[in-house]
């Protein structure tokens, strides 16, 4: 029989102390104290054995030899990993049979466990369904990651993800959003890697404007001339960009492990080492748990130009846009688009309508009479065309 939990360390020695000098049966003695002779004779012996009380404590009952532990060093290991990186024991197998230790998932869990280093009460959904691109380079996603405080003053970090490797193709931390700064970014990028199919962005600065009633901007424009196919997400739509959304969050998650960078200087180097990171060595559940660098290939690129052929309208009648974004027509000066200002247009007359085109899209309705216009949306970026990354969403 067992000792009675409460106060056992005073009865052992009490039991010692009486069964050492009382005259009383061993078996009375033990039936007193509530064991058995096997249990009370334990206890003497160990007394007997060690010359003193104090090893009558409970001695811990782990086994001296543990064959299918996991070494110490190694243990070690799973927890700077963690540390480094923030994953969880999914991706940190992976990364450890990189290294040459092949641990199980339940391992590495019970190593984090241990170590706290596991939120128990943090459970994740993973989606049932997703959509993507056949290829590399059909479709690029652009967005901003909002914007973070800086010695300086702001930055705003830049993400250029390809749809179907889930690759970061371009990380920039920037010092503004304006068009020149995000213009430069880009083009780095287009002269090195080549152009991609198409862009999917959201409505947001410096590649849509609100201003104008078809979004054009200047950057947008200089998109288009690279024939480069702009598809806008859904308004208050963000699972329609879910991708590089998704890639945000572990972004967030890993400045959130490490703390924000300070300065734009450390931005800089901490988005080179994070883009080595993502494209390298962060296994990728929606690919497999593969990297992004094992899944994308460089297809579906044409050369960036520098100075692109115009646009050819054949025998349509043309002119050129003021610095304003105007055109001349019958001795009046209608507005067209700021965004186009420079750029050759065709112009068409139908019932009293001068009809403005830029490339292959209607911009402009001119009511040759009065002088008014009226922005005409871009036709293959709304209406109730269904996106292809949310079957649910029109762009």
């Amino acid at each position: 029989m067992p000792w009675k939990v409460e106060g056992v360390m005073d009865l052992r020695i009490e039991f010692v102390l009486l069964a050492s000098r009382s005259c009383k049966p061993f078996s009375r003695v033990c039936e007193e104290f509530g064991i058995s002779r096997p249990t009370g004779y334990m206890w003497l012996n160990r007394y007997w054995t060690t010359g003193t009380v104090t090893e009558l404590r409970e001695l811990s009952r782990r086994p001296h030899h543990s064959p299918n532990k996991t070494p110490d060093d190694l243990e070690v290991l799973v927890v700077e990993l963690r540390e480094i990186y923030g994953w969880g024991a999914r991706k940190l197998k992976i990364l450890l049979a990189k290294r040459g230790h092949h641990l199980p998932e339940a391992t590495i869990n019970r190593i984090l466990r241990r170590r706290g280093l596991i939120d128990l009460g943090k459970s994740s959904k993973k989606s049932t369904k997703r959509f993507e691109r056949a290829t590399c380079n059909e479709l690029l996603q652009l967005d901003f990651k909002g914007e973070y405080a800086i010695r300086e003053g702001k930055c705003y970090p830049l993400s250029l993800l390809d749809d179907h490797s889930r690759y970061l193709v371009g990380l920039w931390v920037l010092p503004s959003q304006d068009t020149a700064t995000v213009k430069q970014a880009l083009e780095s990028v287009f002269r090195k890697n080549g152009i991609p199919q198409s862009l999917l962005m959201d409505h947001g600065t410096p590649w849509w404007s609100t201003t104008n009633g078809h979004g054009l901007t200047r950057l947008s424009v200089w998109l288009l001339k690279q024939d480069i196919g702009l598809i806008y997400s859904g308004i208050r739509h963000p699972q329609t960009q879910g991708k590089v959304e998704r890639f945000h969050k572990t972004l967030k998650e890993r400045t959130s492990h490490e703390g924000n960078p300070e300065t734009l200087y450390a931005w800089h180097k901490w988005a080179a080492r994070f883009t080595e990171e993502y494209n390298q060595q962060r296994p990728h559940e929606a690919i497999g748990l593969r990297t992004p660098v094992e899944v994308y290939r460089r297809e579906n690129l044409r050369p960036y130009v520098d100075k692109p052929t115009e646009w050819d309208y054949g025998d349509a009648h043309t002119l050129v846009l003021n610095t304003q974004g105007c055109i001349d027509y019958r001795g009046r000066r209608c507005f067209v688009c700021e965004a186009l200002a420079g750029e050759r247009v065709r112009v068409d007359e139908l019932d009293n309508l001068l009809i403005v085109t830029f490339r292959d899209t209607t911009v402009r309705e001119i009511d040759i009479r009065t002088g008014k216009t009226r922005a005409v949306v871009l036709p293959a970026r709304t209406g109730e065309q269904k996106c292809k990354e949310c079957p649910d969403t029109t762009l």
